[in-house]
């Protein structure tokens, strides 16, 4: 058998379940019309190499489908590249494939022009989801797209432009990708960049694209010992962030204190400086390893272009990843940020490789929190005894930036099933506004959208 991480709330559920006219405890808001979806990776087996590391298992989209009031369905669906549909005994889905890398896309899934996509980053393309999670196909955008795609996107809210930046092993330059509302691929810029260095998410304001060039990297030595992630701290590549001009691409870098970031919270330009909030390490991959490298915080980055300096100040010194904020405010002035709160992530990503004891859930943290930028104070909202909590995501209600609801998969000990809970995020520490019970567990993944109808 594979030793595998994918123990405690990470264990894999083992079928596709679909459920109509779900319990709800409280009221659904009618306003929210359409579907919470989150991706993550779900081994078809835990003898399979692809369970071997958390961030190669195949792909399982969880839906929940409301209306008006209702939570009309709840489904769980594997994203079927050849592969996976070759186990299912399914045929396999026609499309392109870049760089020999057809993968069950299992890290995000997002919606555009209609369309829905679940998405990964590393030169593998978006596989294109229907309405109730049914596989279409790998996505290239009508050929737009020169190579792979990303895990993480920013939409500019004025324009709708999705801007993705993209890298692959193969490659020397990081790429950036736009496309329009309509779908259509409309810019392509590469950003030479030495060693092939992973790059998770990036920022987004109104003047640049902010590039994180950290020292994870493309590590041959890794890859020949079999390593199924072959990326790697490397203390000779340095850490810098670039600036790149979206009306020139024209980019400006900055050095910046060794670290390491999966996620960007936001960014925006104030006056000549850009400010940029992210969920920073003090290293990671070690040696290849997850679970080395110090737990991550909140932390604020000041970029002056003009003297190439950055400072660093701690928003918050506690153990959180996931970070979320209303996306109307993207590359603008904000002032909410919501993240999932985690207890030391050595306790809970084991190394690749090591004999594993089973991971209890309480090692898995039940909070979220809210963060007021403007005031710097921070609201914690905790959830039951072993009821792990997800990824918080916003979704609009009126025109102010708190008004809205966050929306998280919760696990729910007491029933052996999950729970979607929807909160007010204006009365973030209440009682939540409704509870869909699901008919099954959902295990943690990674990342989610609300996708209005």
């Amino acid at each position: 058998m594979t030793t595998t991480p994918f123990k405690g709330g990470f264990t894999p559920v083992v079928e596709e379940i679909t459920a109509f006219d779900l319990q709800v405890t409280g009221r659904i808001p009618a306003e929210l019309n359409g579907r919470y979806l989150r991706n993550g990776p779900n081994p078809l087996s835990l003898d399979d190499p692809s369970a071997s590391h958390l961030f190669i298992g195949e792909g399982m989209v969880h839906g929940v489908r409301l209306r008006d009031g209702r939570a009309e369905w709840y489904r769980n669906r594997w994203v079927r590249n050849a592969h996976v549909a070759k186990r299912l005994g399914e045929q396999s889905r026609p499309g392109p494939v870049h760089g020999g890398m057809d993968f069950a896309a299992n890290t995000h899934v997002i919606g555009l022009a209609g369309r829905t996509f679940a998405t990964v980053e590393a030169g593998a393309l978006p596989y294109e989801l229907g309405y109730e999670l049914d596989t279409i196909g790998p996505c290239d955008f009508d050929g737009g797209l020169p190579g792979g795609y990303a895990a993480h996107t920013h939409a500019d809210p004025a324009t709708g432009e999705l801007h993705a930046m993209a890298y692959f092993y193969g490659w020397d330059h990081h790429q950036h990708i736009v496309i329009d509302p309509k779908g259509t691929v409309t810019q392509i810029r590469d950003i030479p960049i030495a060693d092939a260095p992973m790059l998770h998410d990036f920022a987004l304001t109104e003047r640049y694209v902010v590039i994180y060039d950290l020292p994870v990297t493309f590590s041959m030595a890794h890859a020949e010992k079999g390593a199924q992630l072959p990326y790697a701290w490397n203390d000779a590549h340095g850490a810098r962030v670039g600036l790149m001009s979206r009306e020139t691409g024209d980019v400006r870098w900055v050095e910046v204190d060794p670290c390491w970031v999966f996620h960007t919270l936001n960014a925006y330009d104030d006056g000549d400086q850009v400010v940029v909030d992210v969920v920073s390490y003090p290293k990671r991959f070690v040696d290849a390893r997850l679970d080395l490298g110090g737990a991550p915080t909140l932390d604020r980055w000041r970029i002056d272009p003009g003297s190439g300096k950055v400072a660093r100040t701690r928003l918050d010194d506690r153990a959180q990843e996931f970070p979320r904020m209303d996306e109307r405010r993207t590359g603008r002035p904000y002032r909410y940020g919501y993240t999932s709160a985690t207890r030391d992530l050595n306790d809970i990503l084991p190394a690749e490789g090591t004999e594993l004891e089973d991971l209890p859930d309480e090692a898995f943290d039940n909070t979220l929190i809210k963060h007021d930028l403007e005031r710097g104070t921070q609201e914690s909202r905790q959830f039951g005894r072993g009821a792990y909590v997800g990824e918080p995501v916003f979704v609009a209600s009126g025109d102010a930036e708190d008004d809205g609801y966050l929306i998280t998969y919760v696990n729910n000990p007491a029933r052996g099933a999950a729970d979607l809970v929807i909160l007010s995020a204006r009365d973030f520490t209440g009682e939540p506004v409704a509870t869909v019970h699901l008919p099954a567990r959902v295990p943690l993944g990674f990342h989610g959208s609300w996708i209005a109808d």
